[in-house]
């Protein structure tokens, strides 16, 4: 290990999320207690102190112009972000640390801090779940990436909501010494070493605007009344008085996708809320319409990199006793 020490700037403002902050913050902690020399520095703009999402307040070390060069410049998101725009002066400083620094990482909602310096233009990123869609529309040149719990691009790193920050900072640990100190860190803060799926795992996809086509709205509200119905294209073309060839050129264009897939994604959420409910995954699968349990345990395979069981494991209601199916 390098003895010279590694200095983690982190730029905090007024709305900071307090877990964005404290979990990266954490594993570098973690990390010194196993021999790295992580010195973490918190600085806002002014050198003034902030007050966090929730009203507490944070101390700052100093301001981001006067921190040493780091080796980690890190950005960690609020609620404020996307609402409204980033301020000249906090785009400025993160612009000013990022040229300075040895790496460039966000987590959550921070994005877009780095999006306003544009940093992000013409590399990957990602952000949470719910806000991809506004990144990728305020920061066209991005390529943003929406289920990674985290993307490094060059020396640029981005990583989903809250949590996605504890991923990250593994990594950058993982990078600077190694899988062995990385995976005792997450051992001693119980966390995984590597995340299994995306944020995928996590999103409800349905439940975005609706689609524009009366037809294609109406099939969501068919498919949910009766999922366990005959929703073939032929039989959805019938119910709604439309040819075959409409139908399926109504979900191309519209959304990308066929409608027998379309139908499958309906499905795939109700049997995932249906798994959050404690109903095990074979009454899931049969409820939510799917012909077997192995038709669902695909469809969980390829877009969660997860089994009907292992997510209902990791989703389902804590009050077991209560509500648990056998």
């Amino acid at each position: 290990m390098s003895s010279d020490p590694h200095r983690v700037a982190v730029l905090v403002y007024d709305g900071v999320k307090l877990l964005d902050v404290a979990g990266p913050a954490d594993v570098f902690g973690e990390a010194n207690l196993l021999g790295a020399d992580y010195r973490i520095a918190l600085v806002s703009t002014t050198g003034a102190d902030v007050t966090s999402s929730v009203g507490m307040r944070v101390a700052v070390d100093g301001s981001a112009a006067a921190q040493p060069d780091p080796g980690t410049f890190l950005v960690p998101g609020g609620d404020v972000y996307p609402r409204t725009a980033v301020t000249r002066d906090l785009a400025e400083a993160a612009g000013d640390l990022a040229a300075r620094a040895g790496r460039v990482a966000s987590v959550c909602s921070g994005a877009f801090i780095l999006g306003a310096t544009g940093l992000l233009d013409g590399r990957r990123a990602t952000t949470h779940w719910k806000i991809t869609a506004e990144l990728a529309a305020r920061h066209p040149k991005a390529r943003v990436e929406p289920d990674a719990i985290y993307v490094r691009d060059g020396t640029v790193y981005t990583s989903a909501g809250v949590t996605a920050g504890i991923d990250l900072a593994l990594a950058l640990v993982e990078e600077d010494h190694g899988p062995d100190i990385s995976r005792e860190v997450a051992r001693s803060l119980v966390v995984y070493l590597q995340r299994p799926g995306g944020q995928s795992q996590f999103s409800a996809p349905l439940q975005g605007p609706p689609p524009r086509s009366p037809a294609l709205r109406r099939i969501v509200d068919l498919v949910t009344a009766d999922p366990v119905g005959d929703h073939s294209l032929p039989e959805l073309a019938e119910r709604l008085n439309v040819s075959t060839r409409h139908l399926s050129r109504l979900f191309r264009e519209e959304l990308g996708t066929t409608p027998a897939r379309y139908v499958e994604a309906i499905r795939f959420d109700i049997a995932k809320s249906l798994l959050d409910q404690g109903y095990n995954a074979t009454q899931a699968a049969a409820m939510a319409g799917f012909p077997s349990y192995e038709s669902l345990r695909r469809v969980f395979s390829r877009e969660l990199s997860l089994t009907p069981a292992g997510y209902r494991r990791r989703f389902a209601t804590t009050r077991r006793g209560e509500t648990d199916r056998p």
